[in-house]
């Protein structure tokens, strides 16, 4: 098995990335597009669900341990495919590229969703006339959307993304700050009636809960990136860490202000008269510019790396990220629930990537499920809640549709 390995897996990639500018990079994958959404996962399960966030980061923040010890078994293994190539050939491949690439890709559609939505509620009478057609709206603030992402779409070299991560990370925080202005300063206050738990609202938040906490489909590319990667599940522990307070805080403090009134991204429930609401939907606009490069990187790379070795120059990678900009462009145009779209993403993709695959690949790699012990049974119960939330999370969001 090992020598099928070497013969299948890329060359190894030496990293020169910081500790720090991967904490970064970490920390912007994590604190996503899943922030504005956490006061709306209250609305639909309660205070109590925020035990289950943070249950779903403690998870998660393991099997991301879990991958780690996967790539450390093989110094060829570079990518998540790479992990599923050595614990299952080549269907463990194909398997883990398929929920990767089309989870990323997804979640780069999101990003445009976001965009568009908060680019609207600041400009809602903005349109242009086209060849005789009036766009406006929601198409028109897609496509601005997609020209703004561009630049950083060119950049390669995570050293270079990590200072736009490092803007990302900022940005999280002036949006949390600016939010809590509003309700402490502006005048809407902190007095929305909140439900204490709604069972059937479970499914539903427990989907955006894995969503927010799955960064997973990211982190071979961030571990191989690094200077010194023993240094990397302090990378996990201290990003983890930082990402779930901030969603808790979102949470608590957009609940408070708007209750059962909230929608699917807090920004759109903020007083457009208010300063401190336009800086935290400007902000939030800064999210998907900073994020969307990092996450395009695993898929143009896995594009880039089949063609022949006379095509992998710099114009043909500038091509290929900007048709798939292009391409979640016009996906984006046609998808209109950003809740829906994130929590169906959660429920079916980011379970299986962030939870289901590094335990099953583990499994099987390290022969774990050989030998009867507490690791094995923490496993396999993590495996019986992964199915759990994609199957009821799955259903809740279709029945929502």
């Amino acid at each position: 098995m090992a020598m099928e390995v070497q013969n299948e897996l890329p060359p190894i990639i030496s990293g020169g990335t910081s500790f720090l500018r991967t904490c970064f990079n970490c920390l912007n994958a994590l604190s996503g597009i899943g922030l504005i959404t956490m006061p709306y996962t209250l609305r639909q399960a309660g205070w109590l669900s925020l035990g289950l966030l943070l249950a779903m980061a403690i998870v998660t923040c393991y099997t991301g341990l879990l991958l780690q010890r996967c790539m450390d078994s093989n110094p060829l293994i570079i990518t998540y495919p790479d992990i599923g190539w050595h614990a299952f050939g080549r269907k463990g491949r194909i398997i883990v590229s398929i929920f990767l690439y089309f989870e990323l890709y997804l979640i780069l559609i999101g990003y445009l969703i976001l965009e568009r939505d908060n680019l609207h509620k600041l400009f809602p009478n903005i349109s242009f006339k086209v060849g005789g057609q009036h766009i406006g709206g929601k198409p028109l603030f897609t496509l601005v959307g997609g020209l703004l992402i561009v630049p950083s779409m060119w950049l390669k070299d995570l050293r270079l993304l990590s200072f736009i991560s490092a803007s990302g990370a900022l940005s999280s925080l002036i949006i949390i700050c600016s939010i809590f202005w509003v309700g402490a300063v502006d005048g809407v206050g902190f007095s929305e009636k909140a439900e204490l738990f709604n069972l059937e609202g479970v499914p539903f938040a427990l989907s955006l809960y894995a969503l927010c906490c799955g960064a997973h489909a990211i982190f071979p590319t961030l571990y191989c990136s690094m200077e010194d990667k023993s240094q990397f599940s302090k990378v996990l522990f201290m990003s983890f860490a930082l990402s779930t307070l901030s969603y808790i805080s979102m949470a608590i403090i957009g609940y408070l202000m708007f209750g059962q009134g909230l929608e699917s991204q807090v920004t759109l429930n903020l007083p457009t008269s208010k300063f401190s609401s336009k800086i935290a939907i400007y902000t939030t606009l800064v999210g998907p510019l900073a994020k969307y490069a990092l996450v395009v990187t695993p898929i143009a790379e896995a594009m880039e790396s089949q063609l022949p070795s006379n095509y992998k120059i710099r114009a043909i990678s500038i091509l290929i990220r900007t048709l798939l900009l292009i391409s979640t462009v016009i996906v984006a145009l046609v998808i209109p629930f950003f809740g829906l779209l994130m929590a169906l993403i959660g429920s079916i993709l980011s379970v299986t990537v962030s939870i289901l695959l590094p335990c099953l690949c583990y499994l099987k790699i390290f022969e774990s499920y050989k030998r009867l012990g507490l690791e094995l049974v923490i496993i396999l119960g993590v495996v019986v809640l992964a199915l759990s939330v994609g199957v009821m999370g799955t259903y809740s969001s279709l029945k929502r549709w």
